[in-house]
């Protein structure tokens, strides 16, 4: 068969036979640790898997182009290993500028597919939050994921404000996400909404310290302990004692 007919699912399929062949079983076998999630792993290093992952991106879009590979991404996301999923995101990885509303709803309709923080991770941080900074107005569309059921949606509308918030972007939107998070009991949600409060106190801390006092008394210690990682120790304290 001609390399010209080859599909997505075909191409995606040599990718599958690929990241099984060139795994480690001895790495595998540690990755659970870090899960609470039963995880599937062929045991590729991070390193390792960004670089097979950048020789096919590529290959694949010089000879078959953006849209082929975004197809190819989509039917590894599918995937059931985690390494299929991370692969997905690295083939996509610093195109994003590239893409419009068409692959926003792709990525979009991924999130039901994550299994674990890490693919989670991936999609959002560095495929969903960069085109949500390129184009504010998607900021109503992922606040509306804090309201789902799902626990990766709603973390999910944390995360993928963090891009924009390092660039001074979203305050606004940031404070009503997380006077809306407050009570969520999953720590997964608590961990993205901590993250996030973190990355905005550290661009912006004159805004964010008066507004994580405001808060302090209800919010999750796990949030508040995250938002405060890298201020100063005195503001730290302050924000972290207990009321009298």
């Amino acid at each position: 068969m001609s390399a010209r007919k080859r599909s997505p699912a075909t191409i995606a399929a040599e990718i599958r036979q690929l990241l099984e062949d060139g795994g480690s079983a001895k790495h595998a076998s540690g990755v659970q640790w870090f899960f609470k999630e039963e995880i599937k792993s062929h045991g590729w290093y991070t390193a390792n898997l960004r670089s097979a992952a950048v020789q096919s991106r590529q290959r694949l879009r010089k000879e078959f182009g953006l849209d082929f590979l975004v197809q190819v991404a989509d039917k590894l996301f599918a995937g059931k290993v985690l390494e299929e999923k991370i692969f997905a995101v690295l083939l996509l990885e610093k195109l994003t500028n590239e893409f419009g509303d068409a692959e926003f709803r792709l990525f979009e309709s991924w999130l039901p597919r994550i299994s674990s923080w890490a693919d989670h991770d991936g999609l959002v941080h560095y495929l969903i939050a960069p085109m949500v900074a390129t184009t504010p107005a998607r900021t109503s569309r992922v606040c509306r994921w804090a309201k789902s059921p799902d626990r990766w949606h709603r973390r999910a509308a944390c995360v993928s404000l963090i891009q924009g918030t390092r660039r001074k972007m979203f305050f606004a939107e940031i404070k009503r996400l997380s006077n809306s998070l407050l009570s969520d009991k999953d720590d997964m949600v608590q961990k993205g909404l901590g993250w996030l409060l973190r990355e905005t106190a550290k661009a912006d801390a004159k805004r964010t310290v008066p507004y994580l006092m405001s808060i302090r008394e209800r919010a999750p210690r796990l949030v508040l302990r995250t938002a405060c990682e890298t201020l100063p120790v005195d503001v730290r304290k302050k924000i972290l004692a207990k009321p009298s």
